[in-house]
C-alpha cells in the first residue's frame, strides 16, 4: 500500500481524491462508479464564535477539499456532516451519557441533518450544502443503552447512523437520504461532472 503521506502518482491513479477517511463516503462514491484515492486530512474542527450551522459544515468541506488537493494533481472532493437540533450543532458523542443526551434530545421530534460537499478542480472550488429532516419516533432508555452498547453511535455525530442499527429509530426522513449517511449524491454528481470526474466510468459534458 502506497504512503498516504506522499502525493499520487500521475499514473494508474483513481479519478478523485476522497479527503476523508469515512468508509460510508467512499461507498458511496463507489455506488455512483468513482474510484478514489482515500487521503484524509486533519483541521481544526472547531466552530467559529456566532458561526451558523450551515457556513460551519460548508467551510468545513471547504478546507478539507482544499488541504486534500495540496496532496494530489486530482479534483479532490471534502465533505462534512452535521446534526442540528434547535439550532445547536450535535458533534461526535464523548461517552455513554453524552450519546445517551443525545438520543433523547432527538427522539420523538424532527431535526435537521446538514451535509456539505466541496469539490477543488480545474473549475476552481465548487460547493454545496443540502439539508435534510428527519423525525424519530420515541425511544426508550433501554433502547438508548442497547444501542450505545453495540459500538455504533462512538463516532457518529448527533450519536447515530441512519444506514445502521438506528435506521429503526427513524420514523420519515424529507429530503436526501445519502446526505445523512455522508454524502448528498444528486448534487455530489453534479459537482464532479463540473469538474471533469467520470460517472459510470464515463465524462459526461
Amino acid at each position: 500500500m502506497s504512503d498516504p503521506r506522499q502525493p499520487l502518482s500521475d499514473t494508474a491513479r483513481p479519478g478523485l481524491c476522497l479527503a476523508s477517511a469515512s468508509p460510508r463516503r467512499r461507498e458511496l462514491l463507489a455506488s455512483i462508479g468513482v474510484s478514489v484515492a482515500v487521503r484524509p486530512v486533519d483541521i481544526d474542527e472547531t466552530p467559529r464564535p456566532g458561526e451558523g450551522a450551515v457556513d460551519y459544515v460548508t467551510r468545513l468541506a471547504r478546507e478539507k477539499a482544499l488541504a486534500g488537493a495540496r496532496l494530489t494533481t486530482l479534483p479532490t472532493l471534502g465533505s462534512d456532516t452535521a446534526v442540528v437540533c434547535d439550532g445547536e450543532i450535535l458533534g461526535k458523542p464523548e461517552g455513554p451519557e453524552h450519546a445517551a443526551g443525545m438520543l433523547r434530545r432527538l427522539a420523538g421530534r424532527t431535526h435537521e441533518v446538514l451535509t456539505a460537499v466541496a469539490v477543488s478542480g480545474p473549475a476552481g472550488v465548487l460547493e454545496a450544502c443540502v439539508a435534510t429532516r428527519v423525525t424519530m419516533r420515541a425511544i426508550g432508555e433501554a433502547e438508548i443503552a442497547a444501542y450505545w452498547a453495540t459500538g455504533e453511535p462512538a463516532d457518529k455525530a448527533g450519536g447515530y447512523a441512519i444506514q445502521g442499527l438506528a435506521a429503526i429509530f427513524v420514523e420519515r426522513i424529507e429530503g436526501s437520504h445519502s446526505a445523512v449517511v455522508g454524502l448528498p449524491l444528486y448534487e455530489t454528481a453534479e459537482l464532479l461532472r463540473r469538474q471533469g470526474v467520470a460517472l459510470w466510468g464515463r465524462t459526461f459534458g
